[in-house]
């Protein structure tokens, strides 16, 4: 065994959940579809496939609120709303990119050990 855990090693950390929802099913997807400039819900809709109107609205008021993305109204006819991501929202990509270079080197490893594991039984 090793060098005990420090009970104070989340002292600094607050104590509420992650503030940033970048591990949910769709904020990462959202923030790539928004990488390249501005959208539209419907535009949103398009390539994220599977995910209710519902759950797109609650996923973008969720973002806006921590600061990822900003909502824009237009005062047109018909209305138009686009969604765009903040500086805080863009400085998710480097990471992201990160987590997509590591998946593609290690994934078949993953699996691997995914289906060990699973044939071990537990």
């Amino acid at each position: 065994m090793g060098v005990p855990l420090d009970p104070d090693m989340f002292a600094g950390c607050p104590p509420v959940a992650a503030p940033v929802r970048i591990g949910d099913k769709w904020t990462a997807k959202i923030i790539r579809c928004l990488e390249s400039g501005p959208r539209r819900f419907t535009e949103l809709q398009t390539p994220l496939r599977g995910i209710t109107p519902k759950v797109l609205t609650a996923s973008l008021r969720a973002m806006e609120r921590d600061g990822l993305l900003t909502r824009t109204a237009y005062d047109e006819i018909p209305p138009r709303v686009e969604y765009a991501l903040t500086e805080l929202g863009r400085s998710l990509l480097e990471p992201m990119n990160a987590g997509c270079e590591w998946s593609r080197r290690h994934l078949a490893e993953l699996m691997r050990a995914r289906e060990t594991w699973e044939a071990a039984g537990r």
